[in-house]
Parts: C-alpha cells; structure tokens; sequence
C-alpha cells in the first residue's frame, strides 16, 4: 500500500532526525533531568516578535517572516532549550521532551526549511516545511500549524504531536498528555 510505504519513510527519516529520543522521552511518568541548553544561539535566530499587529495581519510579510523565523529556530538543535520551549505552544508542558531531544546527537543535525505560510486568521497559520539532516531534506513537505499565543507565533502542540505521533509508529501510547487531547 502506497501510504503505508510513504509513512515508513517517514518513520525512518525521523529516527534518523533523532526524534527517537522524543518518544523515548514521552513514555515515563516523571519529568526527566534537565540538560543545560546549549550556549551557541541559532544562526538565523531573533527574538521571537511581540504583538505588533503587522505581525498577526492575514497576508502580512512581517507576519510570514516571524512565524518563518520561529519555526526554524523551534527545529534547530542549536536553538538553546528555554527559547525552544518558548516557541512551542504550551511549550511547558513539553520542557523533559525538548531538553531529552537536546541530548540526542543525531538530533544535533536536524533542522526544518520553511518553504510556504499561509496565514489563515490573526492567530493561526498554515506551514509548510522540510525536515533536513545535515542540509540534506530527509521529510519533505511536511504541514504544520503555528499559533500565535501570549504575543509570539509558535509551533502549534498538533504539528509538535504529530511527529511524535509518526515517530512512535502512529501509536499515541506513551505520548505526553497534551498530545493525546490534540490527537
């Protein structure tokens, strides 16, 4: 079956991403220890844009660069963790799963290359985005959903949860809370 060929390609292009370590992450109860975050800033990285209403306009280039610039940095190992976990909706809740994925070495070679948004209203858009292992595309137009929350676009919990989803071979056992209530 075509889908299950296509979702298998999937699966493994995460693993290789080291998402692995996410869905390792997400199956105990208890937070797991913080690492430190990593002191090297992203190389396309600004500061996540506060409430200016060019930033949420429908259309808005200022709005499309901002989510562009969030997103990236979301998918960038280098991003440190307190910024990562800023620029994830709820990111909070989700604080053990960011810091356990810091730790993955395979992981240090994934980032994500926004190639379209769509804003769909002042506080959701539509992204389109590569996942990339060394530069190299490795899940290709892939679909995602920023919100924007308490002033910042950020990756939406659903996008968040669904790599998760697909890393755990399409189980939502395992998976943190807020997951399940987006599945």
């Amino acid at each position: 079956m075509n889908s299950h060929r296509h979702f298998s390609h999937l699966a493994g292009a995460l693993a290789l991403a080291g998402l692995a370590v996410l869905a390792t992450a997400c199956s105990g109860s208890s937070p797991s220890a913080s690492n430190s975050p990593t002191s090297a800033p992203p190389a396309t990285s600004s500061a996540p844009a506060t409430s200016p209403a060019a930033t949420t306009s429908p259309g808005s280039a200022a709005a499309v660069a901002t989510i562009t610039t969030n997103w990236e940095a979301f998918f960038n190992a280098k991003t440190p963790d307190s910024k990562r976990i800023a620029l994830l909706q709820d990111g909070s809740q989700f604080a053990s799963v960011i810091h356990a994925q810091s730790g993955s070495g395979l992981a240090a070679l994934a980032t994500a290359k926004v190639t379209n948004v769509t804003i769909n209203s002042p506080t959701m858009a539509t992204v389109a985005y590569d996942i990339l292992i060394s530069g190299t595309p490795q899940l290709k137009n892939q679909s995602g959903v920023a919100v924007y929350q308490n002033g910042t676009w950020k990756v939406g919990v659903s996008s968040f949860c669904g790599l998760l989803i697909i890393e755990n071979a399409g189980k939502t056992t395992g998976l943190p809370a807020p997951c399940k209530s987006a599945a």
